[in-house]
Formats: structure tokens, sequence, C-alpha cells
């Protein structure tokens, strides 16, 4: 399949999104397909915002937004360039995908088709239909992806690499059963702010859109603070006064009231503002509705601290006090080329056609 074709395909998939990135939507007569897809597409958001689930419209239109931001002509060359696809691997690779957050393993899924390999996909319970409907719409613009990808409920087998995401615990299993192929097997993770103090309003507002969005389910969600040992959480609150809205969700604030009571009856000290808890803990893992927090005497503490906990960061913000960390508010808008864990999937995927492969 020619890789022109290939990427032509997503960039179209990226442009049939973004007329669902958000409200009102706007109907492109230029998108290919609309006619069989639009109304379809329409339809499954607002059965999914409906369902009892966390994936509301606005979560939904935040993905979409993302994807369409990010499947462009322009960023599919970028990433590209840096991997040997002249010839296709063709095999079999069989994809456990997590369903926390919406299309949250889109990007094994597009890493596996256009590598030149083949997608055997074991769905979230989650998440059934969103992948599923993407992936009818990709091989009405090409064709040749209709024997590229199967998705199955049974057991997965007949596969010749495996990648596979979800908790510790599964994650064990995962190691057990398919530890004789060539995989990558993903953990829990999670992500923290450095702050120093010297963030302004609108940087902390920002810091919001990366603890709150989606809830605060995925791996790029910020779950823990490091700041200074005489830190004043008063315009930390402030800003965080802007996501007030959150509790009208039933389901964030059941968990909310849940966590809240767990604190107390546990004696825990904690920071409350009526829709938030802060708590101060050694621990990365907050539970939704909750960050943990730790005081700092010193960033070089904070950064050996992370570098001896790299196994379980996904990803660190701050004003520019580490290298490498994310500006406040993009933790949910990963590129391409920003794979989970640190491991390049691309490299992995392609290299499968070698007999002595590396990750």
């Amino acid at each position: 399949m020619d890789l022109t074709v290939k990427k032509n395909a997503f960039v179209q998939l990226g442009l049939f999104l973004k007329q669902f990135s958000s409200e009102p939507y706007q109907k492109d007569d230029e998108v290919l397909f609309n006619e069989e897809f639009y109304d379809a597409f329409h339809d499954l958001i607002n059965r999914l915002d409906q369902g009892n689930s966390w994936f509301t419209k606005e979560q939904l239109e935040h993905a979409f937004l993302s994807w369409s931001s990010i499947l462009t002509a322009e960023n599919l060359e970028q990433w590209l360039a840096a991997y040997p696809l002249e010839k296709e691997p063709l095999n079999t690779v069989g994809l456990i995908l997590a369903g926390n957050i919406p299309m949250v393993g889109f990007h094994d899924v597009i890493s596996v088709l256009i590598s030149g390999n083949k997608a055997l996909i074991k769905l979230s319970s989650n998440d059934q239909e969103l992948i599923a409907f993407l992936l009818k719409y990709l091989t009405r613009v090409a064709p040749e992806f209709e024997d590229r990808y199967r998705i199955t409920k049974e057991r997965l087998e007949q596969f010749d690499a495996i990648i596979a995401t979800g908790s510790n615990n599964t994650a064990r299993y995962f190691e057990y059963y398919f530890g004789k192929y060539p995989n990558i097997i993903r953990k829990n993770r999670n992500s923290v702010a450095v702050l120093n103090g010297q963030e302004s309003k609108e940087d902390l507002i920002a810091l919001g859109e990366d603890i709150f969005r989606y809830y605060g389910l995925g791996c790029r969600n910020v779950s823990k603070l490091f700041v200074p040992k005489d830190y004043d959480f008063k315009l930390f609150f402030e800003a965080m006064y802007e996501y007030k809205d959150l509790i009208y969700y039933e389901k964030y604030a059941n968990n909310y009231d849940y966590n809240k009571a767990v604190f107390l009856m546990s004696n825990f000290d904690i920071l409350d503002n009526e829709f938030m808890t802060l708590k101060e803990d050694e621990g990365y893992s907050s539970p939704i509705s909750s960050v943990f927090y730790e005081r700092y005497d010193d960033l070089d503490s904070v950064f050996k601290k992370l570098q001896r906990d790299k196994e379980q960061i996904q990803c660190v913000v701050s004003n520019d006090l580490f290298p490498d960390s994310l500006k406040f508010g993009t933790t949910q808008l990963p590129e391409l080329w920003e794979y989970a864990d640190g491991v390049d999937t691309m490299k992995f995927l392609v290299s499968l056609s070698l007999k002595n492969y590396q990750i």
C-alpha cells in the first residue's frame, strides 16, 4: 500500500473530525463521504453523551479537536520522516487498547497501519464505538485498509507482536501471556506540575486544563503538584474556580463527595474548595476530583525525585523549570511524535521486519 495513499487518508480523517470539534457543528461539503458518515457520527456523539459515561460531548469535542489539529499533511510528514517506510513489514500486531478517555488508543492504531503492519484490535469496553467508526471512515477513503485491521472481542491469537495498555495489575498478566513476543506493555503513569510560586493566574488557569480535562482520568492529566515549602494556595484556588461547573456533572460530583468523605473519615488534612480537594501525599496517583501535593526545599531535590521515579511519570509541566517540561495547558494536546511512556512506537513497529530488533 502506497505511503502517500495512507497519509492522504489520515489527512481526510482529520478534516472529517474537525467538523465536530465544537458546537455548533459545521458541515464541510468538501469533506469526502460526508453524505455517508456525517449524520451517523453526529448521532454517535449524541448517543455517547446521553449514555451514563465519562464521554460527554465537551470531552469528545476536545478529542476531535486534538486529532484534527495533528492529522495534517505537514505533521504527518514531520512525524514519518524519521523512519524507513519504503517496505511494509505486514506483521500482525495485537493491540489491547485502554478506554479511560476518548480515542486514547488511536495513536497505536494509526501507527500500526501507517507503518505497513496489520492491526488486530481488542477495544476497551469503555470505548467500543468511536475507533471502530473512524476505521470504517478511513477504509471508505482508502479501501486498501480493509484487510489491514480486524476488531475482535475474542482472545487475541495469531499475531506477531503486541502493544498492550493497562493498569499495573493487568500489565503483570500481559507480561506473562505476551512476554515471548516482541512487545510494548504500558503500565500506570501520572503527570505532575512543578510550581515555584511565580506563576500568574493565567498560568494556573491553564494548569487547570491539565488537571480537569477528561475529568482527570488520563495518564497525561496532572495528578500531583510540587510546590515550594512556603507556597500559598490562595491564587491557585482562585484560578481553579474557573472549573467550578465540574461539580454539576453527576459522576464527577459523586467521586468528589466519596473521596472527600474517605479523606475526612481517615483524619487526613485536606484543602477543599467545594469541587476539588488537595491532599499532601508523596504518591502520584490521586483519585478523581483530588490532586496530591508535595512541598520542596529546592528544585534540585524535585528533579532528582522525578528522575528516580521516571517510570511512574508521563508528563511534567512547568514554566521552563525543567528540561523538556511542557507548558501549562498542553498535556492533552500531544503531537504525533510524542509517544506514551517515551517508547518510540513507530521504531518498534518498523523494526519488526528485522531479525534483531530493539525498542
